[in-house]
């Protein structure tokens, strides 16, 4: 089942996403379950959020691919939602 993996950065912390980057990526990359991942954009065009869909087997799945995303482990987050998605177009 595809899920989407919507998370919002806690206010003043584009250091830690900076410094995090290039593990978050790798994880990205080598975990086998990602479709489709990019950050979200504040009206300054800076990095503030993450959208990744991921294909696993269900939510408690989806909830441990999230929770040792490096972005999470560094403490990135203000705010994580996992919801059940369904591809339509694209």
């Amino acid at each position: 089942m595809k899920y989407a993996v919507i998370c919002t950065d806690k206010s003043g912390s584009l250091h830690i996403r900076t410094d995090t980057r290039p593990d978050h990526v790798a994880y990205l990359k080598s975990c086998g379950v990602v479709e489709q991942a990019g950050p979200f954009l504040d009206s300054e065009g800076k990095m503030c959020g993450s959208l990744v869909i991921i294909e696993v087997d269900d939510l408690e799945a989806a909830n441990a691919w999230a929770a040792n995303d490096p972005y999470a482990k560094a403490g990135l987050f203000a705010d994580v939602r996992i919801e059940a998605w369904n591809k339509v177009i694209g």
